[in-house]
Protein backbone atom coordinates (compact mmCIF):
# COMPACT_ATOMS: atom_id res chain seq x y z
CA UNK A 1 0.00 0.00 0.00
CA UNK A 2 1.73 3.15 -0.76
CA UNK A 3 2.12 5.20 1.96
CA UNK A 4 0.69 8.85 1.38
CA UNK A 5 2.85 11.81 0.95
CA UNK A 6 3.62 14.45 3.34
CA UNK A 7 1.75 18.00 3.58
CA UNK A 8 3.48 21.07 4.23
CA UNK A 9 1.83 23.56 6.69
CA UNK A 10 2.66 26.93 6.84
CA UNK A 11 2.79 28.99 10.35
CA UNK A 12 3.30 32.77 9.95
CA UNK A 13 3.89 35.98 11.70
CA UNK A 14 2.68 39.47 10.46
CA UNK A 15 2.96 42.62 11.89
CA UNK A 16 0.13 44.65 9.72
CA UNK A 17 1.35 48.22 10.66
CA UNK A 18 -1.73 49.48 12.60
CA UNK A 19 -5.44 48.02 11.52
CA UNK A 20 -7.55 50.36 13.33
CA UNK A 21 -11.29 50.97 12.73
CA UNK A 22 -12.76 54.22 12.04
CA UNK A 23 -14.52 54.59 15.74
CA UNK A 24 -12.97 56.93 18.78
CA UNK A 25 -12.02 54.95 21.79
CA UNK A 26 -12.34 56.69 24.79
CA UNK A 27 -10.31 54.40 26.86
CA UNK A 28 -6.77 54.56 24.16
CA UNK A 29 -4.93 56.63 22.32
CA UNK A 30 -5.97 55.81 18.99
CA UNK A 31 -6.68 59.54 17.85
CA UNK A 32 -4.63 59.55 14.67
CA UNK A 33 -6.60 56.74 13.28
CA UNK A 34 -9.80 58.91 13.16
CA UNK A 35 -11.06 60.69 9.79
CA UNK A 36 -10.49 63.88 11.41
CA UNK A 37 -6.71 63.25 12.28
CA UNK A 38 -3.73 64.69 10.50
CA UNK A 39 -3.57 61.30 9.18
CA UNK A 40 -6.93 61.23 7.77
CA UNK A 41 -8.31 57.88 8.19
CA UNK A 42 -11.07 57.42 6.28
CA UNK A 43 -13.60 54.29 5.05
CA UNK A 44 -12.37 54.19 1.81
CA UNK A 45 -8.05 53.42 3.32
CA UNK A 46 -9.59 51.49 5.81
CA UNK A 47 -11.34 48.95 3.00
CA UNK A 48 -8.33 49.24 1.27
CA UNK A 49 -5.80 48.21 3.83
CA UNK A 50 -8.24 45.33 4.48
CA UNK A 51 -8.58 44.25 0.93
CA UNK A 52 -4.10 44.65 1.14
CA UNK A 53 -3.64 42.45 3.91
CA UNK A 54 -6.45 40.20 2.42
CA UNK A 55 -4.32 39.82 -0.48
CA UNK A 56 -0.80 38.76 1.38
CA UNK A 57 -1.86 36.32 3.91
CA UNK A 58 -2.77 33.56 1.79
CA UNK A 59 0.22 33.59 -0.13
CA UNK A 60 2.73 33.76 2.62
CA UNK A 61 5.01 30.29 2.30
CA UNK A 62 7.40 29.58 -0.78
CA UNK A 63 6.75 28.84 -4.42
CA UNK A 64 5.76 25.03 -3.14
CA UNK A 65 3.11 25.69 -0.90
CA UNK A 66 -0.57 23.64 -0.89
CA UNK A 67 -2.93 25.98 0.62
CA UNK A 68 -2.86 29.20 2.89
CA UNK A 69 -0.82 29.31 6.26
CA UNK A 70 -2.92 27.08 8.74
CA UNK A 71 -1.98 29.76 11.88
CA UNK A 72 -0.99 33.64 12.02
CA UNK A 73 0.31 35.21 14.10
CA UNK A 74 -0.76 39.26 13.78
CA UNK A 75 0.51 42.41 15.44
CA UNK A 76 -1.09 45.78 15.84
CA UNK A 77 -4.94 44.73 15.66
CA UNK A 78 -7.19 47.59 17.57
CA UNK A 79 -9.76 45.11 18.38
CA UNK A 80 -12.19 42.23 17.32
CA UNK A 81 -14.20 44.08 14.90
CA UNK A 82 -10.87 44.87 12.65
CA UNK A 83 -10.35 40.99 12.57
CA UNK A 84 -13.79 39.83 11.67
CA UNK A 85 -13.60 43.20 8.99
CA UNK A 86 -9.87 41.06 7.84
CA UNK A 87 -11.00 37.35 8.12
CA UNK A 88 -14.36 38.16 5.78
CA UNK A 89 -13.10 40.58 3.61
CA UNK A 90 -13.16 39.80 -0.38
CA UNK A 91 -9.68 38.52 -0.80
CA UNK A 92 -9.58 36.30 2.54
CA UNK A 93 -13.12 35.21 3.48
CA UNK A 94 -13.09 32.39 1.23
CA UNK A 95 -9.89 30.69 3.45
CA UNK A 96 -12.63 30.76 6.74
CA UNK A 97 -10.14 31.69 9.05
CA UNK A 98 -10.86 32.09 12.93
CA UNK A 99 -9.26 33.91 15.57
CA UNK A 100 -8.01 34.31 18.89
CA UNK A 101 -7.42 38.02 20.38
CA UNK A 102 -8.00 39.85 23.61
CA UNK A 103 -8.01 43.25 24.29
CA UNK A 104 -5.04 44.61 26.26
CA UNK A 105 -4.54 47.33 28.24
CA UNK A 106 -2.11 49.00 25.54
CA UNK A 107 -2.14 52.41 25.51
CA UNK A 108 -2.64 52.97 21.76
CA UNK A 109 -4.86 49.99 22.33
CA UNK A 110 -3.28 47.32 19.65
CA UNK A 111 -3.08 43.88 20.31
CA UNK A 112 -1.54 40.76 19.00
CA UNK A 113 -4.39 38.00 17.84
CA UNK A 114 -3.73 34.51 16.14
CA UNK A 115 -5.76 33.75 12.56
CA UNK A 116 -6.16 29.66 12.09
CA UNK A 117 -8.38 27.63 10.02
CA UNK A 118 -10.12 25.26 12.32
CA UNK A 119 -9.94 22.59 9.94
CA UNK A 120 -6.74 22.00 10.52
CA UNK A 121 -6.44 23.63 14.09
CA UNK A 122 -8.19 22.45 16.52
CA UNK A 123 -8.03 25.13 19.74
CA UNK A 124 -8.19 24.02 23.19
CA UNK A 125 -7.24 26.74 25.08
CA UNK A 126 -6.47 30.47 25.11
CA UNK A 127 -5.10 33.08 27.64
CA UNK A 128 -2.71 36.06 28.12
CA UNK A 129 -0.13 37.28 30.45
CA UNK A 130 0.49 40.49 30.99
CA UNK A 131 4.50 42.75 31.24
CA UNK A 132 4.59 44.61 34.02
CA UNK A 133 6.36 47.78 33.42
CA UNK A 134 6.89 50.87 35.08
CA UNK A 135 7.71 54.52 34.43
CA UNK A 136 10.33 56.84 35.56
CA UNK A 137 7.65 58.36 37.91
CA UNK A 138 6.57 54.98 39.33
CA UNK A 139 3.44 54.83 37.47
CA UNK A 140 2.17 51.82 35.66
CA UNK A 141 3.56 51.89 31.92
CA UNK A 142 0.90 49.44 29.49
CA UNK A 143 2.17 47.74 26.70
CA UNK A 144 0.78 44.64 24.67
CA UNK A 145 -0.34 41.43 26.30
CA UNK A 146 1.40 38.01 25.30
CA UNK A 147 -0.94 35.82 23.73
CA UNK A 148 -0.66 31.73 24.74
CA UNK A 149 -2.86 29.60 22.11
CA UNK A 150 -3.10 25.83 22.75
CA UNK A 151 -4.19 23.41 20.02
CA UNK A 152 -3.96 20.25 18.12
CA UNK A 153 -2.72 20.03 14.59
CA UNK A 154 -1.73 17.37 12.79
CA UNK A 155 -2.74 15.14 16.06
CA UNK A 156 -0.31 17.01 17.64
CA UNK A 157 -1.08 19.70 20.70
CA UNK A 158 1.00 22.58 20.01
CA UNK A 159 1.73 25.67 22.39
CA UNK A 160 1.90 28.96 20.48
CA UNK A 161 3.11 32.23 22.35
CA UNK A 162 2.28 35.45 20.69
CA UNK A 163 4.04 38.55 21.05
CA UNK A 164 4.56 42.23 20.09
CA UNK A 165 7.14 43.66 22.21
CA UNK A 166 8.34 47.19 23.44
CA UNK A 167 9.19 49.24 20.71
CA UNK A 168 12.82 51.13 20.77
CA UNK A 169 11.18 54.46 19.89
CA UNK A 170 13.06 56.09 22.62
CA UNK A 171 16.38 54.61 21.99
CA UNK A 172 17.42 51.37 21.97
CA UNK A 173 19.53 50.94 24.48
CA UNK A 174 16.56 53.39 26.81
CA UNK A 175 14.09 50.40 26.09
CA UNK A 176 15.89 47.42 26.20
CA UNK A 177 14.64 46.75 29.94
CA UNK A 178 11.40 46.77 28.45
CA UNK A 179 11.83 43.94 26.10
CA UNK A 180 13.60 42.11 28.82
CA UNK A 181 11.09 42.21 31.13
CA UNK A 182 8.60 40.86 28.27
CA UNK A 183 11.28 37.90 27.62
CA UNK A 184 11.36 36.99 30.91
CA UNK A 185 7.38 36.33 31.11
CA UNK A 186 7.94 34.17 27.90
CA UNK A 187 10.57 32.21 29.83
CA UNK A 188 7.98 31.87 32.46
CA UNK A 189 5.07 30.52 30.45
CA UNK A 190 7.84 28.02 28.78
CA UNK A 191 8.75 26.42 32.52
CA UNK A 192 5.39 26.40 33.62
CA UNK A 193 4.29 24.45 30.11
CA UNK A 194 7.16 22.28 30.25
CA UNK A 195 6.10 21.62 34.68
CA UNK A 196 2.55 20.56 32.82
CA UNK A 197 3.47 18.75 29.63
CA UNK A 198 6.11 15.60 28.86
CA UNK A 199 8.16 17.46 25.82
CA UNK A 200 5.74 20.53 24.96
CA UNK A 201 5.87 21.55 21.29
CA UNK A 202 5.93 25.15 21.73
CA UNK A 203 6.24 27.91 19.13
CA UNK A 204 7.27 31.26 20.07
CA UNK A 205 6.37 34.12 17.46
CA UNK A 206 6.38 37.89 17.09
CA UNK A 207 7.43 41.29 16.67
CA UNK A 208 10.21 41.88 19.24
CA UNK A 209 11.71 44.60 18.26
CA UNK A 210 14.66 43.38 18.51
CA UNK A 211 17.41 41.19 16.32
CA UNK A 212 18.04 37.68 16.63
CA UNK A 213 21.39 38.36 18.57
CA UNK A 214 20.23 40.92 20.82
CA UNK A 215 20.06 39.71 24.43
CA UNK A 216 16.40 39.30 25.23
CA UNK A 217 15.88 37.19 22.03
CA UNK A 218 18.91 34.99 22.97
CA UNK A 219 17.48 35.26 26.60
CA UNK A 220 14.50 33.09 25.51
CA UNK A 221 16.04 30.69 22.82
CA UNK A 222 18.24 29.77 25.96
CA UNK A 223 16.41 29.56 28.87
CA UNK A 224 13.50 28.03 26.93
CA UNK A 225 15.56 25.28 24.79
CA UNK A 226 14.44 26.89 21.68
CA UNK A 227 15.95 26.99 17.85
CA UNK A 228 16.12 30.50 16.07
CA UNK A 229 15.96 29.73 12.42
CA UNK A 230 15.51 33.45 11.89
CA UNK A 231 19.30 34.12 13.21
CA UNK A 232 21.01 32.58 9.52
CA UNK A 233 17.90 34.26 7.29
CA UNK A 234 19.04 37.87 9.16
CA UNK A 235 21.47 39.47 6.21
CA UNK A 236 22.76 42.80 5.46
CA UNK A 237 20.12 42.00 2.01
CA UNK A 238 16.93 40.53 4.00
CA UNK A 239 15.20 41.54 6.98
CA UNK A 240 11.30 42.02 8.20
CA UNK A 241 11.62 45.83 7.89
CA UNK A 242 14.07 48.88 7.06
CA UNK A 243 15.43 51.61 9.20
CA UNK A 244 17.63 53.93 7.81
CA UNK A 245 18.89 51.86 4.92
CA UNK A 246 19.39 48.81 7.52
CA UNK A 247 17.56 45.63 7.53
CA UNK A 248 16.11 44.42 10.70
CA UNK A 249 14.76 41.17 11.21
CA UNK A 250 12.43 41.86 14.20
CA UNK A 251 9.89 39.54 13.34
CA UNK A 252 10.71 35.71 14.36
CA UNK A 253 9.43 32.26 14.61
CA UNK A 254 11.53 30.25 17.14
CA UNK A 255 10.11 26.62 18.66
CA UNK A 256 11.36 23.91 20.43
CA UNK A 257 14.48 21.73 19.54
CA UNK A 258 11.97 18.59 19.55
CA UNK A 259 10.50 19.82 15.82
CA UNK A 260 13.85 18.08 14.87
CA UNK A 261 12.70 15.10 15.82
CA UNK A 262 10.43 13.32 13.55
CA UNK A 263 10.48 9.48 14.99
CA UNK A 264 8.50 11.19 18.41
CA UNK A 265 6.60 13.65 16.03
CA UNK A 266 4.13 13.94 13.43
CA UNK A 267 5.55 17.34 12.23
CA UNK A 268 8.68 18.45 11.76
CA UNK A 269 10.55 21.86 10.79
CA UNK A 270 11.32 21.95 7.02
CA UNK A 271 12.46 26.01 6.57
CA UNK A 272 11.95 29.55 7.38
CA UNK A 273 12.03 32.71 5.52
CA UNK A 274 10.75 36.57 4.99
CA UNK A 275 7.97 36.67 2.26
CA UNK A 276 9.15 39.57 0.54
CA UNK A 277 7.34 38.72 -3.31
CA UNK A 278 8.56 42.15 -5.30
CA UNK A 279 4.34 43.01 -4.62
CA UNK A 280 5.17 43.69 -1.43
CA UNK A 281 8.14 46.41 -1.92
CA UNK A 282 8.13 49.66 -3.32
CA UNK A 283 8.89 49.80 -6.83
CA UNK A 284 11.07 52.62 -7.58
CA UNK A 285 12.88 55.33 -6.15
CA UNK A 286 15.36 55.07 -3.19
CA UNK A 287 13.53 53.24 -1.10
CA UNK A 288 13.03 50.12 -3.56
CA UNK A 289 12.88 46.71 -2.53
CA UNK A 290 11.72 47.95 1.13
CA UNK A 291 8.06 47.00 2.19
CA UNK A 292 5.12 48.93 0.82
CA UNK A 293 3.88 50.99 3.82
CA UNK A 294 0.58 52.16 4.23
CA UNK A 295 1.71 55.15 5.89
CA UNK A 296 5.34 57.25 6.04
CA UNK A 297 4.81 59.68 8.96
CA UNK A 298 1.31 61.48 8.23
CA UNK A 299 1.76 60.75 4.51
CA UNK A 300 -0.65 57.76 3.45
CA UNK A 301 0.93 55.51 0.58
CA UNK A 302 -1.76 53.16 0.61
CA UNK A 303 0.70 50.31 0.85
CA UNK A 304 0.47 47.33 2.95
CA UNK A 305 2.44 47.07 5.59
CA UNK A 306 6.27 48.15 7.26
CA UNK A 307 6.77 45.03 8.13
CA UNK A 308 7.58 41.85 5.55
CA UNK A 309 5.54 38.47 7.42
CA UNK A 310 7.92 35.91 8.16
CA UNK A 311 7.05 32.27 8.26
CA UNK A 312 8.14 28.76 9.40
CA UNK A 313 7.31 25.96 7.35
CA UNK A 314 6.36 22.02 8.94
CA UNK A 315 6.05 18.98 6.89
CA UNK A 316 3.56 15.86 8.46
CA UNK A 317 5.07 12.53 8.76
Amino acid sequence: MKKPSSVTHTIAFYNIENLFDLENDPLTNDDDYLPTSAKRWTYKRYENKLRKIGTVIPKIGNDNNQEAPVIVGLAEVENEKVLSDLVNSENLADEKYSFVHYDSLDERGVDVALLYKSEHFKVTNSETFSVYLQTETGERDYTRDILLVQGELNGELLHIIVNHWSSRRAGQEETNFKRLAAARVVSSVIQNLKNEHDQPKIIVMGDFNDNPNDESLELIEKQGNLFNPFKTVWSKDEGSLNHDFEWNLFDQILFSTNFFDSSNSSLSFDEADVFNDRFLTQYHGKYKGQPFRTYVGKKYKGGYSDHFPVYIQLKTS
